[in-house]
């Protein structure tokens, strides 16, 4: 998204997405839905899509190009691939899945795959330093390495103790991290 006028609804969205997170480990269905919706919606008659598509669709119909609406379908699509498996695996929640794909609707495939790799990034530093910080770090690494290596014994099924009611089994809010990822896409791009 070149224009940086664009980027205000983005941000607005993933700020309260991080506040909400931090507070209550939960990102509301009241934020991420309007949001995807309004992306999908607004996406045709959006111009400043780069990427796959571009010529697909010649012209536009009263300012109206199937490119935008292809490139919004083609971002949630991907972010659905994405963070889908984390998802059923288990490591991430559903409120989670819902902004990054809301985030597809908005920014198209490429930023998508963009955002995602800031976000991995800067999600693995915030893990790090959130073990640090609550003193459980090798905990973590044991648990890293239980999920890499133990898959065999345990299967591909989750931890069925890990949920949000336990306060034994740690889960780090996400969406500060999907925040400063998409937002350091921005800047990439």
């Amino acid at each position: 998204m070149r224009h940086w006028l664009a980027w205000w609804p983005i941000l607005l969205v993933v700020a309260v997405a991080t506040f909400t997170d931090l507070r209550s480990r939960r990102i509301p269905n009241w934020l991420v839905l309007p949001f995807l919706m309004v992306g999908v919606l607004i996406s045709p008659w959006r111009h400043d899509w780069d990427g796959i598509g571009r010529g697909f669709w010649p012209g536009s119909v009263r300012g109206f190009a199937w490119h935008g609406l292809g490139q919004s379908l083609a971002g949630m699509g991907l972010a659905i691939l994405i963070y889908g498996i984390p998802f059923w695996m288990g490591w991430t929640g559903g409120g989670d899945v819902k902004l990054c794909v809301a985030i597809g609707a908005w920014v198209g495939p490429i930023q998508v795959f963009w955002a995602t790799f800031f976000t991995a990034m800067v999600g693995g530093i915030l893990v790090l330093c959130w073990a640090v910080l609550g003193g459980f770090l090798r905990e973590l690494f044991t648990g890293a390495s239980d999920l890499l290596f133990g898959w065999k014994q345990h299967g591909m099924s989750s931890d069925p103790e890990q949920t949000l009611a336990n306060p034994l089994k740690r889960k780090m809010p996400y969406a500060p991290a999907i925040a400063i990822g998409t937002l350091m896409s921005f800047f990439a791009s």
